[in-house]
């Protein structure tokens, strides 16, 4: 089974541990049972420890697949907040350096910074070096239907745009509008945009068009997030 989730945004370990054994996810140390989950990034940030618990967990699972979101994006521009402070270190900061922790600090980094500066220098550069190797995209094939896995959306899609030609700030900020229509013969699934900013009625609901859907619950905000298997396209929340 393949199962999808995005924009945990802090949200515990132990409900999206709980969450998935819900939804009868095979975890890897099942012999034999292991599925698959494709986080679609933005696990940082808002809420309870900033999202620390579930990435060092992901980077322990070899069937959870993470993507690189926009939040994810800024704690790599403000790496080197975990550096050695020196005299020499404070000079050598920019304006661009101090710009990026500005626009992070105003993204809700807090919870995030205070938990990356409980772990050891050797637990946080693991980190940090497993965030700076994601991919932007990922892709899959279930049940005979092609998917397509990004953060954000396709900024400035063209049919015949390739993938590698896709800057990262098409894939990691990009907000499609309701009309937008990407790839006939595949379907692309995403998040970053809480689904309720495309209308009141799909608060805490998938937000479903022909060729994309928008998978971001609302975890940001406190909303449950939805955990969606391909395979039948079924959907769970943990109330």
């Amino acid at each position: 089974m393949t199962y999808v989730i995005s924009d945990l945004h802090g949200y515990p370990l132990e409900k999206l541990k709980a969450l998935l054994e819900k939804a009868g996810f095979g975890f890897w140390a099942e012999a034999g049972s292991a599925d698959d989950l494709y986080v679609l990034g933005d696990v940082i940030d808002r809420n309870g420890d900033g999202g620390i618990d579930v990435l060092r967990w992901i980077m322990e699972q070899p069937n959870v697949h993470m993507i690189l979101g926009n939040h994810e994006c800024m704690l790599l521009a403000c790496r080197f907040l975990f550096e050695e402070v020196t005299d020499e270190s404070l000079d050598a900061l920019t304006w661009e350096q101090l710009d990026s922790y500005e626009i992070w600090k105003l993204n809700g980094c807090a919870p995030t910074v205070a938990s990356l500066r409980k772990l050891t220098r050797e637990q946080q550069a693991d980190l940090l070096d497993f965030l700076g190797d994601l991919p932007l995209y990922e892709a899959a094939t279930v049940g005979g239907r092609d998917y397509l896995f990004v953060h954000a959306g396709l900024g400035n899609f063209r049919p015949d745009k390739k993938m590698s030609e896709y800057t990262m700030d098409e894939l990691v900020w990009t907000r499609p509008e309701p009309n937008t229509v990407y790839f006939d013969d595949v379907m692309t699934i995403l998040g970053h945009t809480p689904t309720m900013l495309y209308g009141a009625m799909y608060k805490g609901r998938l937000f479903k068009r022909r060729t994309w859907m928008d998978i971001d619950a609302g975890a940001a905000g406190g909303l449950p997030p939805i955990l969606l298997r391909l395979d039948d396209m079924e959907e769970f929340q943990l109330s």
